[in-house]
């Protein structure tokens, strides 16, 4: 079934971690103002990756607190986990910025909608596997700027697209179920994979451990799991375990 990663979410916004609900700045739920011990306690539970979210940065006001919160978490876990970030990317200098600084993976949403250029321009300057392709998607158009605005494109087209640009990861996130604890959108994750031919990994609603193994089951490349871990319906190590 190859390789399957979990990937512990740590959702910044101004310098705390914290957790939305379908993406809405107004359903916001804050874990912890320290978000260091909390990718120390990921790390400590086992985790091999991290995703990073900026998420001030996806809503387009990124803030003072969570660039001294993203320069913290990499100089305190460099080393020791790896890192896919994501946020607010729009420019191929913020790519080399964040790879020089030690993430090991970028993830690229509005930026890609809104310049269709950017996504060619940024394969041709940095390997695949150091990129990956977030596609927020509201039933099957996908969102921009924060999942606030509908882009008027549908998802499998942008994938293709993606595909024959040779892209190789892609994070599939149903809007709808993200924060609510109310399963993961396997089924038209697995269908993206199936289309594309590409890595997908899955994102939004775990709600137990049933999920990671459906997830895991369907010949996904990983799923990234935040608000269940955060409300305590498992643990990190008990997600590591399941097959």
């Amino acid at each position: 079934m190859g390789d399957f990663t979990v990937y512990p979410a740590i959702d910044l916004r101004n310098g705390q971690v914290v957790r939305l609900r379908q993406g809405r700045a107004d359903q916001q739920q804050t874990y912890s103002g320290d978000p260091v011990e909390v990718g120390r306690e990921w790390v400590r539970q086992g985790a091999q990756w991290l995703h990073v979210v900026n998420l001030d940065g996806a809503f387009g006001e990124n803030t003072p607190e969570n660039g001294k919160a993203i320069r913290d978490i990499l100089a305190a876990l460099y080393g020791k986990v790896q890192i896919q970030f994501g946020g607010g990317i729009r420019a191929i200098r913020q790519i080399r910025d964040l790879l020089a600084m030690g993430v090991s993976r970028v993830v690229l949403g509005t930026a890609v909608l809104e310049n269709p250029e950017f996504a060619a321009k940024a394969l041709e300057a940095y390997p695949a596997d150091l990129l990956a392709f977030g596609l927020d998607a509201r039933g099957d158009e996908l969102m921009i700027r924060g999942w606030q605005t509908a882009s008027g494109k549908r998802t499998g087209e942008l994938a293709q697209e993606l595909a024959g640009l040779g892209a190789k990861t892609l994070i599939y996130t149903n809007i709808l179920k993200d924060g609510m604890q109310s399963g993961v959108d396997w089924s038209a994750a697995q269908k993206l994979a199936k289309e594309s031919g590409l890595r997908v990994i899955a994102s939004g609603g775990t709600a137990a451990l049933s999920d990671i193994s459906a997830v895991r089951q369907a010949g996904l490349a990983g799923v990234i799991v935040g608000k269940a871990l955060y409300e305590g319906s498992f643990s990190l190590k008990e997600a590591l375990n399941v097959r």
